[in-house]
């Protein structure tokens, strides 16, 4: 919940603007928090308690223009509201500050490193995420924790979020048909977790390393069937000789 005081009357979200029509500065804006929607997608099919904006407007006060990180992530929200989905995240109707939001620097620097800190702070979102690859002598990911009111850079790469449940983190990777550094979900022991199309191709391989097993099996079967047919002819000629003999096969005993 918002810890300030709000005007009595609040418009709701259709009644706010939902874009201030300006494009994002460049693809990978749309891209990595995209790619992290993506695994989202897959990981959390069956939840229908989460959301991740991207490029979507927070608004915390009717007053003030939203803030529109490059992407958020909340829990405890409805997955979905009707067919039309949210046309922007209001605060005042959620009741849920995001707990994780995204920036990724571009050309043009937005004051990823002062003035956002603070506003985000002042929400009270528990991580703010800052992602640059364009760093040379810091790191490109850059993952504070609220602690206290301020935030603390954490150390590491991949950052496990507890509280989320999925840890953080970057490294090379292709996407799109893009190969360089991406973002990427992980779990606890440190896996990343697999793209759209990686998560195709292994269960692709799978299907068809299956295939292989059961083709495998019904060829060993046939040649247990085989082995099991010359056998049976090996006995008939047998008994035939028996008989050619004036030996009864069926009292030898």
């Amino acid at each position: 919940m918002l810890d300030y005081n709000l005007p009595r009357y609040l418009p709701s979200a259709e009644e706010l603007l939902d874009s201030d029509e300006t494009p994002v500065d460049n693809e990978l804006q749309e891209l990595i928090p995209g790619l992290l929607k993506a695994i989202l997608l897959i990981l959390w099919a069956e939840r229908m308690d989460w959301l991740f904006g991207i490029d979507m407007g927070i608004y915390h006060h009717p007053d003030k223009p939203p803030i529109v990180p490059d992407g958020f992530l909340s829990l405890g929200v409805e997955r979905f509201y009707d067919e039309e989905l949210r046309p922007s995240y209001v605060l005042w109707d959620e009741n849920v500050v995001p707990i994780f939001v995204l920036e990724v620097v571009s050309q043009n620097y937005r004051k990823e490193y002062t003035t956002k800190l603070d506003e985000y702070a002042a929400l009270g979102i528990l991580y703010y995420v800052i992602y640059s690859s364009r760093r040379r002598r810091k790191p490109h990911l850059e993952v504070h924790k609220l602690v206290n009111g301020k935030y603390e850079l954490q150390q590491g790469n991949p950052v496990w979020l507890p509280e989320i449940g999925l840890g953080i983190g970057c490294k090379r990777g292709n996407y799109c048909g893009v190969t360089r550094e991406w973002m990427y979900w992980y779990d606890e022991q440190g896996q990343r977790y697999l793209t759209p199309a990686e998560q195709i191709k292994q269960e692709t391989q799978r299907a068809q390393q299956e295939a292989q097993r059961a083709q495998q099996e019904a060829q060993r079967a046939q040649q247990e069937a085989q082995r099991a047919e010359v056998a049976e002819q090996k006995v008939q000629q047998l008994t035939e000789k028996l008989r050619a003999l004036g030996i009864d096969p069926d009292n030898l005993g």
